[in-house]
């Protein structure tokens, strides 16, 4: 006989390994590198925090004294303002330049292609500036026939205040970037879809409402958010303008006071709390529009919480019944 061979007698018996491991101990899997990497950040977070905390050039004192001062108050409203104008006026035509450049008209695409370009191209600051000194090309804005009399004449001082220009300007430049972001959801929804509800006889409205518009959203939005984000800060940019916005304040009070760091602070605390907000908004609309591609929706922050309670309450519950 082979010396490989094995006797009938000898071959193994599953029944008989699977209680030998059933014996064994079950030992967790070890993640050195993780824990080593994990004291690495803590180590580094603390010292980060002690920075803030026990450096007296910080001047916490002068942060929380500004925090919530009136003028900083309007200042942040104001900056408010300029960017659900900016988002409203720029999204609504970005929506119409989208729809343009899917048109199948040459001419519509190609207005739309220039104005893309063109808005792209320019800088932020440079297209604020041209709204803001348009008097000096017009010194009056006529109302009337297209290539013939006027009704009505204003005043290009009048009609474009240094508001109204930062309006103009923030929402024409956001539009040219909204229009290939809404074009890109469009585009991501599968044509035969289109062709199917076309087929059925969906009227073009409710096709755009009940089954682009759900789809192209969950594409939409994540870009969509970045933007709003990004608008919100680069609202700093009409300081340019005399505008009171948040950070033009903020330099108002820091040149008079000298206290350039803790002035900043109040700026920043500011933005990363505003930014929070456009986040956590960001975060529920995505939700709401994944319900059709997701079989469980992620967590709310609050159901996390609820979760994380229960887990704790039952790994308490036991020891607490083992107590004596």
């Amino acid at each position: 006989m082979s010396a490989l061979s094995t006797p009938a007698t000898e071959q193994a018996d599953p029944a008989r390994d699977t209680d030998d491991l059933a014996g064994r101990p079950v030992r967790p899997a070890r993640y050195p590198l993780r824990w080593a990497a994990s004291a690495v950040v803590a180590v580094l977070a603390a010292m980060f925090v002690n920075m803030l905390l026990t450096n007296p050039a910080w001047k916490w004192h002068v942060v929380v004294e500004y925090l919530f001062a009136e003028s900083v108050l309007n200042a942040l409203w104001l900056t408010i303002q300029l960017t659900l104008y900016g988002t409203v006026i720029g999204f609504a035509l970005g929506v119409i330049l989208a729809l343009m450049r899917l048109s199948s008209s040459p001419l519509l695409v190609a207005v739309a292609w220039v104005y893309i370009w063109a808005f792209r191209s320019i800088p932020l600051i440079v297209q604020l500036l041209f709204w803001y000194n348009l008097a000096i090309l017009y010194n009056q804005i006529s109302f009337g026939i297209p290539f013939g009399p006027s009704f009505y004449s204003v005043g290009t001082m009048d009609l474009i205040s240094p508001m109204a220009a930062a309006v103009l300007g923030l929402a024409l430049h956001q539009a040219a970037y909204s229009a290939e972001i809404v074009r890109s959801g469009v585009l991501s929804v599968d044509q035969g879809q289109r062709e199917a509800a076309a087929a059925l006889g969906i009227p073009w409205v409710r096709q755009v409402r009940r089954i682009i518009l759900p789809q192209a959203m969950r594409t939409i939005m994540p870009t969509a958010g970045n933007e709003v984000i990004s608008l919100f800060k680069g609202t700093s940019v009409v300081y340019i303008m005399a505008l009171g916005e948040l950070f033009y304040r903020i330099q108002v009070i820091y040149n008079r006071t000298g206290d350039v760091v803790p002035m900043l602070m109040v700026a920043t605390l500011w933005y990363i709390v505003l930014t929070t907000l456009l986040s956590i908004v960001q975060f529920y609309v995505e939700r709401h529009y994944a319900k059709g591609a997701l079989r469980t929706l992620p967590p709310t922050p609050v159901q996390r919480l609820r979760r994380a309670a229960s887990t704790l309450r039952a790994r308490i519950a036991p020891t607490r019944g083992s107590t004596p």
